[in-house]
């Protein structure tokens, strides 16, 4: 009834991983590598997500990828939806409880951003790994 796949985590990971990387452009291959998560796979996420203005891409010797806007206006439910649409559909669609329940996950992911992601991976781990 809800679907999330796996890319919307990993997209979320990767973008909490650049947002504490500041604001120079990191490239895939590094983010990938600090990650564990395939070079592939990780590229075809931020194609996805350059091209819903989540990120920027950079060219060149230094170039990489970036936020395109700061962190914390950057919504969990913001990156899911670009990766796997419209979050609950069919569980508005369905009323009762089921509306209810996507109604809850949806403000969950509305009220968490990049940002506090990423604060969390850093208080949790240490700056290592968050499982969302």
């Amino acid at each position: 009834m809800i679907s999330i796949t796996s890319k919307s985590r990993y997209a979320v990971v990767a973008l909490a991983e650049l947002a504490r990387s500041g604001s120079d452009p990191i490239p895939i291959g590094q983010i990938a590598e600090r990650r564990g998560m395939p070079v592939q796979f990780l590229e075809q996420l931020f194609s996805t997500l350059r091209r819903a203005g989540i990120l920027t891409s950079h060219r060149g010797a230094k170039g990489g990828y970036t936020l395109a806007r700061p962190a914390g206006e950057i919504t969990v439910l913001e990156v899911v939806q670009a990766l796997d649409g419209v979050v609950g559909e069919e569980g508005k669609e369905a009323g009762g409880i089921w509306a209810d329940g996507v109604e809850a996950l949806r403000e969950t992911f509305r009220s968490n951003t990049i940002a506090e992601i990423a604060r969390r991976e850093s208080q949790e781990s240490g700056a290592g790994m968050y499982y969302i």
